[in-house]
């Protein structure tokens, strides 16, 4: 059995859209493209490095996402370039009903309804299954309780606008902060585990003599 974890470049305010690109996202006129690009130094290659290289076996993508990826990293070629080697190599999942075909190579299409798919591929697959982007998959795995592991890069600006990583309709779950460090530029990394159910209380005020 797999783990399934998101790795997410999110704002402050929890925006996940279009962090590299202008054009990468417009749904409803949004205008802030490319957000993440000011905050990416060498601490944030070194780390994506890292996380690809080292804690990725599987990919699993949404339609745009997929496109994305697709148009550039088969382009790389270059054998020093460790990101685009572990990329082009490993198995990619895709979650569309649109697409009939895929390119890229070690490119797969799920089949049938999404959660159930997934579900089933976390149960024949070892190792872990990396999300990345694809905002409307991330909120599939989020109704359905899929989700083992968040990997936020949280950039330390508000948009005030633009999808969210969270919305209404996620399953209520606590989770663990495993792991956190911040970049030169000020971006903090944070990993958080699956704690279980929440924890509710309330805080009492002792009576005043």
């Amino acid at each position: 059995m797999s783990k399934l974890i998101v790795t997410v470049f999110v704002t402050l305010d929890g925006v996940m859209q279009a962090p590299g690109g202008p054009g990468e996202d417009v749904d409803a006129g949004f205008e802030h493209g490319g957000w993440l690009v000011p905050y990416a130094d060498d601490d944030f290659g070194a780390l994506m490095t890292r996380i690809f290289e080292e804690t990725a076996d599987h990919l699993l993508l949404g339609r745009r996402t997929y496109d994305i990826f697709a148009s550039y990293w088969p382009r790389v070629t270059d054998e020093n370039n460790p990101i685009a080697v572990k990329l082009n190599a490993m198995p990619k999942y895709v979650a569309s009903r649109t697409l009939r075909a895929l390119e890229w190579h070690n490119s797969h299409l799920l089949e049938g309804e999404t959660a159930e798919s997934i579900a089933r591929l976390k149960d024949e697959l070892d190792g872990v299954i990396m999300t990345q982007g694809s905002s409307d998959l991330i909120r599939t795995l989020q109704r359905h309780d899929l989700v083992d592991e968040y990997r936020l890069l949280i950039s330390p600006v508000i948009l005030g606008t633009g999808k969210r990583l969270f919305s209404d309709g996620a399953a209520p779950t606590a989770w663990t902060l495993t792991e956190s460090h911040a970049s030169g530029t000020g971006m903090q990394y944070c990993v958080y585990e699956k704690a279980g159910k929440p924890a509710y209380g309330t805080f009492v005020q002792d009576e005043q003599g």
